[in-house]
């Protein structure tokens, strides 16, 4: 990962066109080729970014990043404060609470609770970035992401979005749709996830754990 905080203006041209004026910042670039553009409040979420795949040409002052649609990021460098780069290694990944855990395991057992005709592939489903909870295969045959959370809010989507730009490099299993299934959904993630495409599902978490327990019971 590398971390410069430089004074910069950044432009972005692409389906429509924003200016940030010039301010100290902070650019971050990760080993998945990400570039992300950070001011010092909003927490996590940055002002601008650019998800792999995208390039990355530095010039005399000048960054230009560009993805596969042919958007750009340009970045105008006045003053460089900081650049460092480290190596983070591989992460182990998020550690699910025991209520998110057992939704996924449930919903994996009965995967048909997101449509008749509906097949399991596999929990966990391994990417490059972390594995997506459930890769399953809808009645028309087609690939489908499922991931899953106790509380669906806007960083859930934005982490099923990066899992469906890799899955969708696989041509085995592409085109692959998502689905966002939590037992709450924030509106804000909800309309996030329509405008990218993805289908959300609001789980029964007591609901699964009662047909868990019917399928269980000997008498």
């Amino acid at each position: 990962m590398r971390l410069v905080i430089a004074r910069c203006s950044v432009d972005y041209a692409g389906r429509l066109t924003a200016h940030l004026p010039s301010a100290p910042r902070l650019l971050l670039i990760k080993a998945d080729g990400s570039v992300s553009i950070h001011a010092d409040d909003r927490a996590y979420k940055p002002l601008n970014w650019m998800s792999p795949p995208c390039t990355l040409k530095e010039g005399d002052g000048v960054w230009t990043v560009v993805n596969k649609a042919g958007e750009k990021l340009i970045i105008t460098l006045e003053e460089v404060l900081h650049d460092s780069s480290h190596e983070l290694g591989v992460d182990p990944g998020l550690i699910k609470d025991g209520v998110e855990a057992h939704l996924q395991e449930l919903l994996a057992d009965r995967i048909e609770t997101l449509g008749a005709g509906w097949t399991l592939i596999r929990r966990e489903y391994p990417t490059a970035i972390g594995p997506v909870d459930i890769l399953c295969r809808d009645a028309d045959g087609g690939t489908v992401a499922v991931e899953i959370k106790r509380r669906g809010e806007i960083d859930g989507v934005e982490q099923l979005t990066r899992y469906l730009e890799l899955l969708n490099r696989d041509p085995h299993l592409a085109p692959v749709k998502g689905v966002f299934a939590a037992q709450e959904i924030k509106p804000q993630a909800r309309v996030l996830a329509t405008d990218r495409g993805i289908s959300c599902a609001v789980l029964d978490y007591d609901g699964l754990r009662g047909i868990e327990d019917d399928k269980l019971r000997l008498f």
